[in-house]
Protein backbone atom coordinates (compact mmCIF):
# COMPACT_ATOMS: atom_id res chain seq x y z
CA UNK A 1 0.00 0.00 0.00
CA UNK A 2 1.56 3.41 -0.50
CA UNK A 3 2.43 5.55 2.24
CA UNK A 4 1.79 9.24 1.89
CA UNK A 5 2.52 11.69 5.01
CA UNK A 6 0.74 14.61 6.18
CA UNK A 7 1.86 17.75 7.95
CA UNK A 8 -0.79 19.92 8.94
CA UNK A 9 -3.26 17.30 8.86
CA UNK A 10 -5.48 19.15 12.02
CA UNK A 11 -6.32 22.00 9.36
CA UNK A 12 -8.96 22.84 7.21
CA UNK A 13 -8.00 21.49 3.87
CA UNK A 14 -5.71 18.77 6.00
CA UNK A 15 -8.86 16.82 7.83
CA UNK A 16 -10.66 17.03 4.04
CA UNK A 17 -7.10 15.29 2.54
CA UNK A 18 -6.82 12.97 4.66
CA UNK A 19 -9.98 11.18 4.32
CA UNK A 20 -10.25 11.62 0.76
CA UNK A 21 -7.04 9.71 0.22
CA UNK A 22 -7.50 7.09 2.62
CA UNK A 23 -10.75 6.32 1.37
CA UNK A 24 -8.82 5.94 -2.28
CA UNK A 25 -6.87 2.80 -0.70
CA UNK A 26 -3.49 4.94 0.39
CA UNK A 27 -2.06 4.76 3.97
CA UNK A 28 -2.07 8.09 4.84
CA UNK A 29 0.19 9.68 8.12
CA UNK A 30 -0.31 12.18 10.41
CA UNK A 31 2.65 14.17 11.65
CA UNK A 32 1.10 16.98 14.34
CA UNK A 33 1.79 18.57 17.46
CA UNK A 34 -1.65 18.17 18.77
CA UNK A 35 -4.13 15.24 18.11
CA UNK A 36 -6.35 15.40 15.49
CA UNK A 37 -9.16 12.91 16.41
CA UNK A 38 -8.57 11.89 12.90
CA UNK A 39 -7.07 8.13 13.04
CA UNK A 40 -9.76 5.89 10.86
CA UNK A 41 -8.79 3.15 8.80
CA UNK A 42 -5.97 3.90 6.64
CA UNK A 43 -4.78 7.31 9.05
CA UNK A 44 -2.55 7.07 11.20
CA UNK A 45 -1.66 10.21 13.69
CA UNK A 46 1.88 10.58 15.03
CA UNK A 47 1.81 13.19 17.49
CA UNK A 48 4.85 14.57 18.45
CA UNK A 49 7.11 17.61 18.87
CA UNK A 50 8.12 18.73 15.60
CA UNK A 51 11.89 18.22 16.65
CA UNK A 52 10.68 14.42 16.86
CA UNK A 53 9.24 14.34 13.59
CA UNK A 54 12.44 13.61 11.43
CA UNK A 55 12.55 10.17 13.32
CA UNK A 56 8.84 9.44 12.30
CA UNK A 57 8.88 10.46 9.05
CA UNK A 58 11.98 8.22 8.04
CA UNK A 59 10.35 5.07 10.14
CA UNK A 60 7.07 5.86 7.42
CA UNK A 61 9.03 6.22 4.60
CA UNK A 62 6.94 7.59 2.46
CA UNK A 63 6.70 7.85 -1.51
CA UNK A 64 4.83 11.64 -0.99
CA UNK A 65 4.58 14.00 1.27
CA UNK A 66 2.31 16.68 1.41
CA UNK A 67 2.54 20.45 3.91
CA UNK A 68 -0.64 21.26 4.82
CA UNK A 69 1.05 23.47 7.62
CA UNK A 70 -0.03 27.37 8.02
CA UNK A 71 -1.14 30.19 10.06
CA UNK A 72 -1.59 33.25 10.58
CA UNK A 73 0.85 36.57 11.86
CA UNK A 74 -2.61 37.40 14.25
CA UNK A 75 -3.39 33.55 15.45
CA UNK A 76 0.71 32.87 15.74
CA UNK A 77 1.11 36.13 17.51
CA UNK A 78 4.04 38.09 16.26
CA UNK A 79 6.01 37.60 12.58
CA UNK A 80 8.55 35.48 14.29
CA UNK A 81 6.07 33.03 15.35
CA UNK A 82 4.30 33.01 12.07
CA UNK A 83 7.55 32.02 10.76
CA UNK A 84 8.49 29.68 12.54
CA UNK A 85 5.25 27.60 11.18
CA UNK A 86 5.16 28.59 7.63
CA UNK A 87 8.66 28.80 6.32
CA UNK A 88 11.01 26.96 9.15
CA UNK A 89 8.42 24.50 10.30
CA UNK A 90 7.28 23.65 6.52
CA UNK A 91 11.31 23.33 5.41
CA UNK A 92 12.08 21.06 8.05
CA UNK A 93 9.30 18.74 7.33
CA UNK A 94 10.23 18.97 3.94
CA UNK A 95 13.82 18.00 4.74
CA UNK A 96 12.97 15.41 6.50
CA UNK A 97 10.61 14.03 4.27
CA UNK A 98 13.71 13.69 1.34
CA UNK A 99 15.67 12.43 3.52
CA UNK A 100 13.13 9.75 3.92
CA UNK A 101 13.26 8.75 0.67
CA UNK A 102 10.14 11.22 -0.42
CA UNK A 103 10.82 12.24 -3.88
CA UNK A 104 7.46 14.23 -4.30
CA UNK A 105 6.45 16.98 -1.98
CA UNK A 106 3.23 19.05 -2.37
CA UNK A 107 2.97 22.17 -0.03
CA UNK A 108 -0.25 25.26 -0.06
CA UNK A 109 1.33 28.49 -0.42
CA UNK A 110 -0.77 31.51 -1.06
CA UNK A 111 -1.78 33.05 -4.30
CA UNK A 112 0.02 36.81 -5.14
CA UNK A 113 3.38 35.32 -3.56
CA UNK A 114 6.69 37.10 -4.71
CA UNK A 115 10.12 37.74 -3.59
CA UNK A 116 10.05 40.89 -3.98
CA UNK A 117 6.84 41.29 -2.27
CA UNK A 118 6.35 44.38 0.37
CA UNK A 119 3.80 42.51 2.22
CA UNK A 120 5.58 39.59 4.93
CA UNK A 121 3.22 37.03 4.63
CA UNK A 122 3.27 36.81 0.87
CA UNK A 123 7.79 37.75 1.18
CA UNK A 124 7.79 34.31 3.71
CA UNK A 125 5.94 32.04 1.61
CA UNK A 126 8.03 33.03 -1.83
CA UNK A 127 11.33 32.27 0.61
CA UNK A 128 9.31 28.72 1.83
CA UNK A 129 8.25 28.34 -1.68
CA UNK A 130 12.46 29.21 -2.50
CA UNK A 131 13.70 26.38 0.36
CA UNK A 132 11.48 23.29 -1.00
CA UNK A 133 13.07 24.26 -4.73
CA UNK A 134 16.52 24.00 -3.00
CA UNK A 135 16.01 20.87 -1.46
CA UNK A 136 15.95 18.91 -4.59
CA UNK A 137 12.49 16.65 -4.95
CA UNK A 138 11.70 14.92 -7.93
CA UNK A 139 8.62 17.06 -8.56
CA UNK A 140 7.51 19.69 -6.26
CA UNK A 141 3.77 20.77 -6.65
CA UNK A 142 3.04 24.31 -5.14
CA UNK A 143 -0.76 25.14 -4.60
CA UNK A 144 -1.60 28.71 -4.22
CA UNK A 145 -5.07 28.82 -3.59
CA UNK A 146 -6.47 32.76 -2.66
CA UNK A 147 -9.42 33.06 0.30
CA UNK A 148 -10.39 29.24 1.31
CA UNK A 149 -14.30 28.84 1.78
CA UNK A 150 -16.36 26.20 3.10
CA UNK A 151 -15.28 23.63 5.43
CA UNK A 152 -15.44 23.27 8.90
CA UNK A 153 -12.67 25.74 11.09
CA UNK A 154 -11.59 25.18 14.31
CA UNK A 155 -10.90 28.50 15.01
CA UNK A 156 -13.50 31.03 14.23
CA UNK A 157 -11.82 34.25 12.60
CA UNK A 158 -13.91 37.67 12.28
CA UNK A 159 -12.28 38.89 9.08
CA UNK A 160 -11.67 35.96 7.44
CA UNK A 161 -15.45 35.17 7.81
CA UNK A 162 -16.11 38.40 6.33
CA UNK A 163 -14.30 38.04 3.31
CA UNK A 164 -15.84 34.24 3.22
CA UNK A 165 -19.50 35.81 3.36
CA UNK A 166 -18.47 38.41 0.55
CA UNK A 167 -16.52 36.02 -1.52
CA UNK A 168 -19.53 34.95 -3.91
CA UNK A 169 -19.95 38.75 -4.72
CA UNK A 170 -16.37 39.60 -5.02
CA UNK A 171 -15.74 36.56 -7.31
CA UNK A 172 -17.70 37.90 -10.00
CA UNK A 173 -15.96 40.55 -10.23
CA UNK A 174 -12.43 38.54 -10.80
CA UNK A 175 -12.25 37.63 -14.57
CA UNK A 176 -9.36 37.30 -16.95
CA UNK A 177 -5.60 37.85 -15.26
CA UNK A 178 -7.85 38.59 -12.18
CA UNK A 179 -9.69 35.16 -11.59
CA UNK A 180 -6.83 33.39 -9.43
CA UNK A 181 -7.35 35.87 -6.72
CA UNK A 182 -11.02 34.03 -6.95
CA UNK A 183 -12.21 32.27 -3.44
CA UNK A 184 -11.22 28.83 -3.79
CA UNK A 185 -13.60 25.75 -2.00
CA UNK A 186 -11.34 24.06 0.91
CA UNK A 187 -12.90 21.05 -0.36
CA UNK A 188 -11.25 21.91 -4.27
CA UNK A 189 -8.10 22.18 -2.93
CA UNK A 190 -8.36 19.00 -0.79
CA UNK A 191 -9.27 17.12 -4.20
CA UNK A 192 -6.44 18.49 -6.57
CA UNK A 193 -3.98 17.70 -4.01
CA UNK A 194 -5.28 14.20 -3.78
CA UNK A 195 -4.74 13.98 -7.49
CA UNK A 196 -1.70 15.27 -7.67
CA UNK A 197 -0.44 12.88 -5.06
CA UNK A 198 -1.12 10.22 -7.71
CA UNK A 199 0.71 12.08 -10.78
CA UNK A 200 4.16 10.64 -12.10
CA UNK A 201 6.59 13.06 -13.90
CA UNK A 202 9.54 15.59 -12.57
CA UNK A 203 9.52 19.17 -12.67
CA UNK A 204 8.43 22.34 -10.04
CA UNK A 205 4.67 23.11 -11.08
CA UNK A 206 3.04 26.03 -9.45
CA UNK A 207 -0.95 25.64 -9.04
CA UNK A 208 -3.24 28.52 -8.84
CA UNK A 209 -7.21 28.74 -9.26
CA UNK A 210 -7.91 27.50 -12.46
CA UNK A 211 -5.48 24.87 -11.92
CA UNK A 212 -6.88 23.88 -9.02
CA UNK A 213 -9.77 23.56 -10.59
CA UNK A 214 -9.22 21.75 -13.26
CA UNK A 215 -6.97 18.98 -11.08
CA UNK A 216 -10.58 18.67 -8.91
CA UNK A 217 -12.21 17.56 -12.19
Amino acid sequence: MRKIVIAGGSGLVGKQLADLLARDGVEVHLVSRRPTTQATLNVHEHVAPSDDWPAIVARINPAVAISCLGTTIRAAGSGAAFKAVDHQLVLGFAEASNKAGARHFITVSSVGVTPASGNFYLRTKADMEQGLRDIGFQRLDIMRPSLLTGGKRDVHRPGEAFGILLSPLVDRLMIGALRKYASTPSHILAQAIAALARSQGEGVFIHENNSIRALAG
